[in-house]
């Protein structure tokens, strides 16, 4: 047997069915016009940013990365509750262009922008993070032919890390921003350039649970920052301080303290060197603002047994939650959270592997978990599906086609 991720708080159940937003399971299906379904809690969203906002300084600023959820709906509510929205490609300022969102309030971070892409983003006044001097000369040509000033910030890729994080985006050698080193000159060249000067962003890592290692990175990136404006020798007006926060998975994790990150945050905030008097701040967030907010739901299509082994067959899998599965950078696969959505909190009662519909042995959302007895026609969820769910696994292999999303 292998132990399932704990259920994020917030969900009910209804007459022995898992409900979302006073609704069960079954009736999201049968509305939304069948399984796979994707479905997002827009009160655990809101929950979740009024937490952050409570433990946060008030000065910080709170941006969306788009990444982890561009469902439209989603991006029109986080609209509204967040201080803006962080992009990395010409697709995503389309979709949130759609939701709504102030372009002045976006920024666009990654490498390999491209020509078009560049120029989309000067157009509207998006704020571009530079990941190269390359990108540099390219955005302020761009600008220069079109008669119209870039507002441009630097991608700092600092020589620390977030200690426990599960993807690492700064130390050592990184296609990620440009070695602080060489941030000073560069700046003071987009300075002299005439662009509008909007500052540094310093993104280390994510997923990380580990409330003292993200206290140490904020105050690492703080002193980087202080000491890259003083070479600069113009104010800073932006911080972009990255995100990091991270939700639990797997068995074993323990909620990330946010509380702690805050008063330590709050602390460095009251003692700010010179440099940094007059920056504004602000975090970039996306699994943790929406991650466990959203559930996948698919249904059970046949119930068979191997070797005395019991498969569960959906009609979903991988190519809609790849995470799940555990193909998408994770080394030992391990359970997320999962629930029989049509027995919800019923007594589990024999060890069941639920399986996509994929013809690959990867298939699998939960590997030899402790269940309560279902068969055709039950409906699985599997939790913790609001991020990086939808839209960053491959939806297209072997045909069987997206799911559906709904937000509720």
């Amino acid at each position: 047997m292998k132990p399932l991720g704990p259920i994020p708080p917030g969900f009910a159940a209804i007459d022995g069915e898992l409900a979302v937003g006073g609704r069960k399971a079954s009736v999201l299906v049968a509305d939304a016009g069948g399984t796979p379904l994707f479905v997002y809690s827009a009160d655990l969203i809101r929950r979740r940013v009024a937490e952050l906002r409570v433990a946060m300084p008030e000065r910080l600023r709170l941006h969306y990365a788009v990444k982890a959820n561009p469902f439209g709906p989603v991006l029109e509510l986080l609209r509204d509750l967040t201080d803006g929205f962080d992009i990395a490609s010409q697709g995503e300022l389309g979709i949130v262009l759609s939701a709504g969102q102030d372009p002045r309030r976006t920024s666009f971070a990654g490498p390999g922008k491209r020509d078009a892409e560049l120029e989309a983003a000067i157009r509207h006044e998006v704020t571009v993070n530079l990941e190269s001097e390359g990108e540099a000369r390219r955005a302020l040509a761009i600008g220069e032919r079109l008669g119209l000033t870039p507002r441009l910030a630097i991608r700092v890729n600092p020589e620390f890390e977030l200690r426990g994080s599960g993807m690492k985006m700064g130390g050592g050698a990184r296609p990620f921003g440009v070695d602080a080193e060489r941030v000073p000159a560069l700046a003071r060249a987009v300075i002299a350039a005439g662009a509008e000067w909007r500052g540094l962003q310093v993104f280390t890592g994510s997923q990380a649970l580990d409330a003292g290692a993200i206290v140490e990175t904020q105050g690492n990136v703080l002193d980087l920052a202080a000491r890259l404006t003083d070479a600069i020798g113009a104010s800073l007006p932006h911080l972009n301080m990255g995100g990091g926060f991270g939700i639990p998975y797997f068995h074993g994790d323990a909620p990330l303290d946010v509380a702690a990150v805050g008063s330590a945050l709050e602390d460095r905030f009251a003692d700010l060197p010179g440099e940094l008097a007059g920056t504004e701040f602000a975090i970039e967030l996306g699994r943790y603002l929406v991650g466990e907010a959203g559930i996948y739901l698919a249904r059970i299509v046949d119930r068979k047994e191997s070797h005395g082994q019991v498969f569960l067959v959906t009609d979903g899998g991988l190519h809609h939650q790849l995470a799940a599965s555990g193909n998408f950078g994770t080394v030992v696969r391990r359970n997320y959270p999962a629930a029989i959505a049509t027995r919800f909190g019923a007594e589990a009662a024999e060890e069941a592997s639920i399986v996509g519909c994929l013809c690959t042995p990867l298939d699998r959302l939960a590997d030899q978990a402790l269940l309560p007895r279902a068969g055709e026609g039950d409906l699985v969820a599997i939790f913790c599906a609001g991020a990086y769910g939808a839209t960053a696994s491959p939806s297209a292999f072997l045909g069987h086609g997206p799911a559906r999303e709904v937000l509720v």
